[in-house]
């Protein structure tokens, strides 16, 4: 589907006026509502649905929730002072948790297909028409999707074994020819199938941990509260009058802060070969200059719910489109959130690759292949701040 993007430098009208508390309310409710729908689409599918339908609405009501979970997360956070502080401070980690538990699986998936995909490129294969991508997310749909797991898993790995001379940037592959192991060389292959069989084990995992985890007391508690929030916002005796302009605006001053402090500077080519110094490093802790520019994509998060809260934007279909890549609540912020989308997904892959290096008793070729592969991930990171400084720069110059 083309992706809708709105102009940089004509974006949506904020409110002129004072945006009061019964706009959060309002919007928290939304959120709530469209945490229970999902939810009952989730159960109607879950683990019990086989087909591809079955599998691809539980696997789109698993977004939904977890985009309504975040946004939830984000209001309590943005505007804290408005909200009973007892029922905020004790919502927001069960929230967090419920979040980051359902998103596992989904990361480990499109992990794997990251590197199968960076393998084919740099060997100089060609990736089948029919990749991981299709069944990235059918693990949400119970054990039919476990299985539909496995075999994307043994489809990717084979993939990484098909020959197929094309040049990098040629267009989609036709009439592909016979396996031919030729075109990939020995340590690609066997760094390809142990990626896959480290990845897919962590994805069954997670998969298992978040059925679990939908299936608890811990949840359920969780759901009850986000139902009373469907009907009653717990707000404070002043909110009700209170403007909130205060609020998105301090969210929106931590994000300037933060990337601020970022070293747009070094960043100011897309292969910057000083910020790889660590790459090397035997520390098997997550790279040191990547902490940062995560804050600073979660703030931009925040600030983009901020935004939401403040122009009466609870449409649900309005927040997919925003989480998908299409219309935005600010097209000005859509090249800056993907490009630390794509800096967050590269640097998570280039940790699997080097922890995939660290395996006992590898062969010497698929170690080399290994680092290979993290090397261009660490590039990969590079080229996504390079394009965030491009961007934000952008925005900076186009921002009134």
């Amino acid at each position: 589907m083309a992706q809708q993007h709105l102009d940089p430098t004509d974006p949506r009208p904020r409110h002129v006026g004072p945006v009061t508390g019964d706009a959060l309310a309002g919007y928290l409710r939304a959120q709530a509502t469209e945490f229970l729908r999902a939810l009952r689409l989730h159960r109607e599918t879950g683990g019990t649905t086989a087909g591809a339908n079955g599998a691809e609405d539980s696997v789109d009501a698993a977004r939904a929730l977890r985009r309504s979970v975040r946004r939830i997360s984000g209001s309590l956070h943005t505007f804290r002072p408005l909200l009973d502080a007892e029922w905020s401070d004790a919502m927001r980690p069960e929230l967090a948790w419920l979040s980051g538990t359902l998103a596992m699986e989904h990361a480990y998936g499109a992990r794997l297909e990251r590197l199968l995909l960076a393998l084919h490129r740099l060997s100089g294969a060609v990736f089948p028409t029919q990749s991981a991508s299709a069944v990235a997310g059918t693990a949400s749909s119970g054990t039919a999707g476990s299985r539909a797991d496995a075999a994307a898993g043994s489809r990717a790995a084979g993939a990484a074994r098909v020959g197929a001379a094309a040049h990098q940037n040629a267009g989609p592959p036709t009439n592909l020819p016979a396996p031919d192991r030729g075109n990939l060389t020995v340590g690609a292959a066997k760094a390809g199938a142990l990626l896959e069989r480290q990845l897919t084990l962590a994805r069954t995992r997670a998969h298992s941990t978040a059925l679990q985890a939908l299936g608890s007391s811990r949840f359920h508690a969780v759901a009850d509260s986000i139902a009373l929030l469907a009907s009653e916002v717990p707000l404070t005796t002043t909110t009700a009058t209170t403007d909130l302009h205060p609020f998105a605006a301090a969210a929106e001053e931590r994000l300037t802060d933060a990337i601020t402090a970022l070293p747009l500077v070094t960043a100011g080519s897309p292969y910057n070969a000083e910020a790889l110094i660590h790459g090397l490093s035997p520390d098997p802790s997550p790279h040191p200059q990547d902490a940062p520019w995560h804050q600073v994509r979660l703030l931009l998060r925040l600030h983009r719910y901020a935004r939401e809260v403040l122009d009466g934007d609870g449409d649900t279909s309005r927040s997919s489109a925003a989480e998908s890549g299409g219309t935005p609540i600010d097209g000005r912020l859509l090249t800056a959130g993907q490009a630390l989308d794509r800096h967050r997904d590269a640097s998570e892959a280039a940790a699997a690759a080097a922890h995939a290096a660290r395996t006992p008793r590898i062969a010497p070729a698929t170690a080399y292949a290994l680092g290979v592969l993290h090397a261009d991930q660490r590039h990969e990171v590079e080229a996504a701040r390079f394009a965030f400084q491009q961007s934000w720069q952008k925005q900076a110059v186009g921002t009134p």
